[in-house]
């Protein structure tokens, strides 16, 4: 491991040198790469600086030892030896989980659809409920909720509703919730105070760029309709609404809350390359077998990932057995640490892999 880390610092101070070129510097868009690349690095250097530079020490202490003839000395040269040995094993484990190549798309912003599934008026009213939840957790890691497409149940919630999730590192935490979310409790319709289980399904689908995703604009179907449901003076009396259908592929997106044809026509291109990315990684996946079959990581909507039980005030995470309380979750407070416990057993997952 020790000339993987030389070739790691030997490398980081070639991109630091870079960055420092005026050739490079009035290239913003490859400026922006490499800084982004340079400070994706530098918790990995810094631990590989550190555990380098505690073999060294050790290395010197020990050739000191040799021709050291005072006991005070020696001991104080054995001391600084055991110091460093001892910092040596807990580096190691975090540098191997560290330089485990890491998910491409990590860093991309994210597009979350939340779909009602079973349990009709229920199913939409726990749809809004997952929205609210995914609302707050952004809150609290200061990303921006852009609402790009939704239907509103008469209930209360949404039959479906789609938006962008934007800030750092957003898939990289966003991307285990993916899957089937299921609840039991009360619901606000029910009389006689039964316990009704209901389903929605959340995709969660980086953000793909015109580069990742390349669409050939005559295997597109454009369709403009009027808007409908409440709204400003353009809904119901303009064609402003879109729908687009991939042709290939008959993927089919549509917005209509955005304030114009343009916006909701930009709006249904991002859906679009999002769910063909997906496509394109799904395939890949299916490619690789069995190494990537875990749904953590990668959600499948068709399997229950997790199980909101308000009477009993607890919610179970499927894939790693954790629990956690009804309004704790729900409400995204401590939905942190749910994830954290599913990114934790994600990393021991592909550090077995990698060994």
């Amino acid at each position: 491991m020790d000339d993987k880390l030389q070739k790691l610092l030997d490398a980081y101070a070639e991109l630091t040198s870079k960055l420092s070129d005026p050739a490079v510097y009035n290239d913003q868009k490859e400026y922006a790469r490499l800084a982004k690349e340079h400070a994706r690095q530098a918790p990995l250097v810094e631990k590989a600086e550190v555990y380098l530079g505690a073999q060294a020490d050790i290395k010197a202490a020990k050739e000191l030892l040799r021709e050291e003839t005072d006991p005070e000395a020696k001991a104080m040269l054995q001391a600084d030896i055991e110091a460093n040995e001892a910092i040596l094993p807990a580096l190691e484990d975090e540098i191997k989980v560290m330089l485990i190549p890491g998910d491409p798309n990590d860093e991309k912003d994210t597009i979350v659809e939340i779909r009602a599934g079973v349990g009709g008026d229920e199913a939409a009213i726990f749809a809004g409920d997952l929205f609210k939840m995914y609302e707050r957790f952004a809150q609290l890691h200061g990303w921006k909720v852009e609402v790009l497409s939704s239907s509103p149940s008469e209930a209360g919630g949404f039959k479906t509703i789609e938006f962008k999730v934007t800030g750092d590192q957003v898939y990289s935490i966003m991307k285990y919730e993916s899957g089937v979310h299921r609840v039991q409790r009360v619901p606000k319709t029910e009389s006689q105070g039964r316990i009704q289980t209901s389903t929605a399904t959340v995709a969660v689908l980086p953000e793909a760029d015109e580069i990742d995703i390349q669409i050939d604009p005559s295997e597109l179907r454009i369709d403009t309709y009027c808007a409908s449901g409440p709204g400003g003076q353009c809904v119901n009396t303009t064609y402003s609404a879109v729908r687009i259908t991939h042709l290939p592929t008959n993927t089919v997106v549509q917005s209509q809350d955005q304030r114009s044809q343009i916006q909701n026509r930009e709006v249904c291109m991002q859906m679009l390359r999002a769910r063909l990315y997906e496509r394109e990684l799904e395939r890949q996946q299916a490619e690789m077998g069995a190494e990537r079959q875990s749904q953590i990581g990668h959600g499948n909507r068709s399997e229950k990932i997790r199980t909101y039980n308000q009477p009993q005030d607890r919610v179970t995470d499927h894939r790693v057995g954790f629990n956690g309380t009804y309004n704790g979750v729900l409400l995204g407070d401590t939905l942190p640490s749910v994830i954290e416990a599913l990114a934790a057993a994600d990393r021991a997952e592909r550090l077995a892999a990698a060994v």
